[in-house]
Formats: C-alpha cells, sequence, structure tokens
C-alpha cells in the first residue's frame, strides 16, 4: 500500500505529477491517520504528522514521488437565507451556539442536513432549500493553527464528479 506523508495545498503542489484522485466527505478531510480509497480504487494510508483539515485542490504527497489530489465530495447539506442580512446573522448566532459546523457566506449558511435544526431554523424565519455540494465549514478560533485563507466561498471550483472512494479507520484516532 503506496503511503501519503505529506499534505500541499492548493496551488503549492506540482498537479502535472498526480497519478489519482480520492473524493471526502467534510467529516473524511479531517485526518492524521487512514486509509484512503482513491478515486481508482487504489487503498493508500495516510500518515501525516498531525491531523489537518484537507480541502478541495489540496495534493497528498506520496512516498514514492507520486501526488493524489482531494476532492470535496458533494453532500446533503440545508442552505440557510434570509430577507435580511441582519437575520442571516442572528441565525448564525443560534447554529453557533449550538456548536453546529457552518460555512458562512454573504448571503446564505449552509448546514449538515437535520431535520430538528431545520424545524429550528424555519421557526427562527428561515427559508430553506435542501441543496448537495462540497460542505466547507469554518474550522472555529481554536483550529488557528490549521487554518489558511486560499479557501474561495462558495461552492467548491474543480470538484470531481461521481461517486467518492472516502477514507476507513486505519486503527488509529486523528
Amino acid at each position: 500500500m503506496r503511503r501519503a506523508e505529506r499534505c500541499d495545498r492548493s496551488g503549492q503542489w506540482p498537479l502535472e505529477k498526480s497519478c489519482g484522485t480520492v473524493t471526502l466527505t467534510h467529516e473524511e478531510r479531517h485526518r492524521r491517520r487512514a486509509r484512503l480509497l482513491t478515486d481508482g480504487g487504489e487503498e493508500i494510508l495516510l500518515d501525516l504528522p498531525r491531523a489537518v483539515v484537507l480541502e478541495d485542490g489540496d495534493g497528498l504527497a506520496l512516498a514514492d514521488g507520486g501526488w493524489i489530489a482531494v476532492r470535496a465530495a458533494s453532500e446533503p447539506l440545508l442552505e440557510v437565507r434570509t430577507a435580511a442580512p441582519a437575520q442571516l446573522c442572528r441565525l448564525a448566532w443560534h447554529l453557533g451556539n449550538r456548536h453546529l459546523p457552518a460555512q458562512l457566506e454573504a448571503e446564505r449558511i449552509l448546514v449538515r442536513n437535520d431535520h430538528v435544526i431545520a424545524a429550528m431554523l424555519e421557526g427562527l424565519g428561515a427559508r430553506l432549500r435542501q441543496v448537495q455540494e462540497a460542505f466547507a465549514p469554518e474550522l472555529g478560533a481554536y483550529a488557528a493553527g490549521e487554518g489558511h485563507s486560499h479557501r474561495a466561498r462558495g461552492p467548491a471550483s474543480g470538484q470531481v464528479a461521481g461517486g467518492h472512494g472516502g477514507a476507513k479507520d486505519a486503527g488509529e484516532d486523528d
């Protein structure tokens, strides 16, 4: 099994050396050590020195010199919109108060699709729509060491369509 020992951020690795892709959900993209199944069916071992949040476009450096491109999987999400920006800010506060992962944008918020949260948001005046998109929530104040500013807001660019391989536990907590 080939081993990935380093992650370089989008635009900072040699894309021309890519020998495959791995498409992962948001939850699967926060890893240190895991068995990953590439979109081509190859199993690789992710073995990083510390846990990181992998983002769409990042590259995983393989020990043999190759690279695997990370793709953000499309996930079922709730799109939250309101009539006024102040109301959207209020809803963001309520979501944050519940420590829910949320992707904050100028005119909408994306959260995981959950019927209890949907009922709360509707009760607070939100307009909701179920969407299928890549999920890139805010990392939070205590994840500052992992954060980086290259992430574009909105749907992930360069997303690969189709199924995804995913991550499997490699016998060690991430």
